[in-house]
C-alpha cells in the first residue's frame, strides 16, 4: 500500500514535495494560533484594555496543561492509528479511537473539578493582582467549564488527520475559529458582556468544532465504533501515552515557562515602575504573536517528516541533505522576517491589541525588541528538533526541544532577574527579557553541534548496491522461529539447526528481501530492533518510515513461511506467523556470565561493554516485540520450547533437532 507513495517520496522533486506536504500543516497550525489570538485583540480594544489581556494571560498555564493531556493522547492516537492503517488492523483502530475519547473525557472532567475548586488560588499563583483577579476568574470559569469539548476536539482532530482526512480536520477547526471571530465583537461590544463574552465566544467556537469532528466518526471508512469501543483498553491506553509522551513533555515545558514567566513578571513587576499587570499583559500578547511565527516554522518542518523519514530509511542521503537545506532556508527566511518586524515595527503589532499608557507602550516595545531579538535562533532550534524526530533520532530531538525552555530559560530567568534587582531596585523585571535571547544563543550552539555531528557521520548509502537475495526453495513442513537473548548464540544455533535439517535459514536475508519490498535500505531495516534507549524506542518504532519497514518485513516473513520448511531468527516471527498451524516457536536464553563471555569472544567487547550491550539489546528487542505483538518478549507462554544455551551451541542445536523429530 506504500509503494506508490514511496516512489513519490523517493523520486519527486524535493521542493515540490515540501510545498505539497507543508502547506496543509502550516494552515492548520495558523488557524489554531489565530483561534487563540482573537480574544486578545478584541479584549485589548475594549474598555478592559491591557488589564483584560493580563487576565487572559493568567489562565494560559492552565490551558497549556489541558493541551498537554489532550495532545499527548491525540498525538499518541495519531501515531497508533497510522500503525493500524499500515497493518489494516480494524480491531485495534476502533479500540484506539474509543479508548482515546473516553480517557480524554475522564481527564477533562478531573481538570474541570480541580480548576473550579481551586480557581482563586490558581489565579493568584499564576500572577493575578487585585485589579485583574476578578477578570481572570470570570474568564477562567467559562473556559474551564468547556474543557471536555476543548480536549475532545483536539484529540479527535488529531485522529482525523492521522486517518487520512487532514482537509476535514482543518475545516472543523476553521469553523470554530470563524464562529469565535464573529461572536467576539457581538458579545464584547454589542451585548457588553466584557471578558465573559470573549470566553463564551471561544467556548461556542470549540463546541462547533467538536461537533464537526464528532460527525466524522459516525461514518468512518474502514472501522465501526460500537459501545465496547469506548471501554478503556489499558494496553492501548499505555501505547497512546508512550507514543504521545514527547508531546506531553514539550507542552509541560511550555507550562513551566509560562508559570515561571507569570510569577517573575508579577514579583519583579510589582517592584518596578511598570507594576505587575502591564508586564503580564504584554507577555500574554507577545506569546500569542510569536506563536504565529513558531507555527509557520513547525508546520513547514512537520510537512517534511514523511520526506525525511522515507529517504533516510531508504539510504538516499542526498535527498535528506536537500530536504534539510530547504528546511534551513525556509526557517531562516521566516526567522529573519519576524525579527525585522519585531525590531523595527513593534508598535504596529502592539497597537493591534489596543492602546495603553506610556509605561505600557515602553515595556511592550522593550519586550519585542529584547525578548524576541534572536527569534531566528528560536526558529532554527525548533526546526532542528523536528528534523531529528523525523529521522528517528529521538535523543537529539529531545535535547533540542528542552535545552532552551527547561534548562536555559529557567536558569537565566531566575539568576538574571535576581542579579539585576540586587544591583538596582526595579531592574529585576528586565532579567526575563534578556533570559530569552541568552537561552536562544545557547540552544543554537547545541543544535548546530548536534547537526554537525550527524551530517559528519552520514554515509551516502544510497550509492551502495544491495546484494540480490531471493527466497530459497523448500518443501511443505515445519517453520521454526527462534527468539533469543543477546549473547545466547541464537543466530549460530539457528544456522546449525537449518544445516542439520537441510532447510533454508533466514536472518539477515529477511532485511534484504524487506528492503527490496519497501524500497528502504537493508541497513536501516536491520537496525530497527537494535539498541535504543528505553524511553525513546517506542517513539522511534511509531514513526511512519519504521512502520513501513516493519510491514514490509512481516510480508516477507509470511512469504518465506508460505514457501515451506525453514528456520527464521528474530524479527518477532513467532507472532507474525501466529496463524500458521505448522510453526514451532523457540526462545533461547543463557545466564548473563555466559552471554558476556560469548559476546566478548564474538565481537571483541570488553567485559563492561558486553554487559551494557546486553542490557541495551535485550531492551530494544523487548520493545520491538511489544510494539509488534502487544505481548511480553520473555513470557514463556509465547513459545513452545525455551532452552538454556549454556550447554553449548552444538548441543543446543542437537536438542532442538531431536525435539522436532520426536514432535513429529
Amino acid at each position: 500500500m506504500y509503494m506508490d507513495t514511496n516512489k513519490i517520496l523517493g523520486e519527486e522533486k524535493i521542493s515540490k514535495l515540501l510545498f505539497k506536504f507543508s502547506v496543509p500543516c502550516v494552515m492548520g497550525l495558523l488557524i489554531s494560533a489565530f483561534y487563540n489570538i482573537v480574544d486578545q485583540i478584541f479584549i485589548g480594544n475594549s474598555s478592559l484594555g491591557y488589564l483584560g489581556n493580563a487576565a487572559t494571560g493568567i489562565s494560559f498555564p492552565i490551558i497549556c496543561i489541558a493541551n498537554a493531556f489532550a495532545w499527548c493522547i491525540g498525538d499518541g492516537a495519531a501515531a497508533f492509528l497510522s500503525i493500524c492503517a499500515g497493518r489494516n488492523d480494524k480491531e485495534s483502530t476502533h479500540k484506539c479511537v474509543g479508548t482515546g475519547i473516553t480517557a480524554t473525557f475522564i481527564v477533562s472532567i478531573i481538570l474541570v473539578v480541580i480548576c473550579l475548586v481551586f480557581q482563586k488560588p490558581l489565579m493568584v499563583m499564576f500572577g493575578a493582582s487585585d485589579q485583574t483577579l476578578q477578570l481572570a476568574l470570570d474568564y477562567f470559569r467559562i473556559i474551564v467549564a468547556f474543557f471536555p469539548f476543548y480536549l475532545l476536539l483536539n484529540v479527535m482532530n488529531s485522529m482525523i488527520r492521522a486517518y487520512g482526512s487532514p482537509t476535514y480536520a482543518m475545516i472543523a477547526m476553521s469553523l470554530g475559529a470563524v464562529i469565535n471571530i464573529i461572536l467576539d465583537p457581538i458579545f464584547i461590544f454589542v451585548l457588553d458582556w466584557g471578558i465573559e463574552g470573549a470566553a463564551i465566544a471561544t467556548a461556542i467556537g470549540q463546541v462547533v468544532s467538536f461537533a464537526a469532528c464528532a460527525v466524522y466518526f459516525f461514518k468512518p471508512k474502514n472501522f465501526h465504533l460500537i459501545k465496547r469501543s469506548f471501554l478503556i483498553d489499558l494496553a492501548v491506553l499505555r501505547k497512546l501515552i508512550v507514543l504521545g509522551g514527547a508531546t506531553f513533555i514539550t507542552q509541560i515545558s511550555i507550562v513551566v515557562m509560562s508559570v515561571l514567566s507569570n510569577v517573575t513578571l508579577f514579583h519583579y513587576g510589582a517592584l518596578s515602575k511598570y507594576g505587575s499587570d502591564i508586564p503580564i499583559s504584554v507577555f500574554s500578547i507577545q506569546t500569542k504573536v510569536y506563536t504565529i511565527v513558531n507555527n509557520i516554522v513547525v508546520g513547514i518542518a512537520l510537512g517534511s517528516q514523511p520526506i525525511l523519514g522515507y529517504n533516510y530509511g531508504a539510504g538516499k542521503m542526498k535527498r535528506v541533505k536537500e530536504t534539510y537545506r530547504l528546511l534551513l532556508i525556509s526557517s531562516v527566511c521566516v526567522g529573519v522576517i519576524a525579527t525585522l518586524i519585531f525590531e523595527f515595527c513593534p508598535q504596529l503589532i502592539i497597537g493591534i491589541f489596543g492602546k495603553g499608557n506610556e509605561l505600557y507602550n515602553d515595556f511592550a516595545i522593550k519586550t519585542f525588541r529584547i525578548y524576541l531579538s534572536l527569534s531566528l535562533f528560536t526558529c532554527l532550534v525548533k526546526m532542528t528538533a523536528i528534523f531529528f524526530q523525523s529521522i528517528g533520532k529521538s535523543i537529539q530531538a529531545m535535547i533540542s526541544s528542552v535545552i532552551r525552555e527547561i534548562v536555559c530559560f529557567v536558569l537565566f530567568t531566575i539568576t538574571l532577574s535576581y542579579y539585576l534587582e540586587m544591583r538596582q531596585v526595579g531592574e529585576g523585571i528586565y532579567g526575563i527579557l534578556f533570559a530569552a535571547p541568552l537561552s536562544d544563543f545557547v540552544a543554537i550552539i547545541v543544535a548546530i553541534s548536534l547537526t554537525f555531528v550527524f551530517f559528519k557521520s552520514l554515509n551516502n548509502s544510497e550509492e551502495k548496491e544491495e546484494k540480490t537475495i531471493g527466497i530459497q526453495s523448500s518443501h511443505p513442513g515445519t517453520i521454526i522461529t527462534i527468539a533469543r537473548e543477546h549473547g545466547s548464540c541464537g543466530k549460530q544455533i539457528g544456522k546449525l539447526v537449518a544445516e542439520q535439517l537441510n532447510i533454508p535459514f533466514y536472518y539477515k536475508e529477511m532485511t534484504a528481501l524487506a528492503a527490496k519490498e519497501s524500497g528502504l535500505a537493508s541497513e536501516f531495516i536491520s537496525e530497527i530492533n537494535q539498541n535504543s534507549p528505553t524511553i525513546f524506542h517506542q517513539l522511534y518504532l511509531s514513526t511512519n518510515v519504521v512502520q513501513q519497514a516493519i510491514i514490509a518485513q512481516e510480508k516477507i516473513i509470511k512469504q518465506i513461511a508460505d514457501n515451506g520448511e525453514c528456520v527464521i531468527v528474530g524479527r518477532a516471527a513467532d507472532y507474525v506467523l501466529r496463524e500458521n498451524d505448522n510453526i514451532v516457536r523457540i526462545f533461547l536464553y543463557a545466564p548473563q556470565d555466559v552471554r558476556i563471555k560469548n559476546i566478548m569472544e564474538m565481537y571483541g567487547d570488553t567485559y563492561d561493554d558486553a554487559k551494557v550491550n546486553i542490557a541495551r539489546s535485550d531492551e530494544a528487542r523487548a520493545s520491538y516485540y511489544q510494539n509488534i505483538s502487544g505481548k511480553e518478549w520473555k513470557d514463556i507462554k509465547n513459545y513452545d520450547l525455551c532452552l538454556n544455551t549454556s550447554m553449548g551451541k552444538e548441543e543446543t542445536a542437537k536438542f532442538i533437532v531431536d525435539y522436532l523429530k520426536n514432535r513429529k
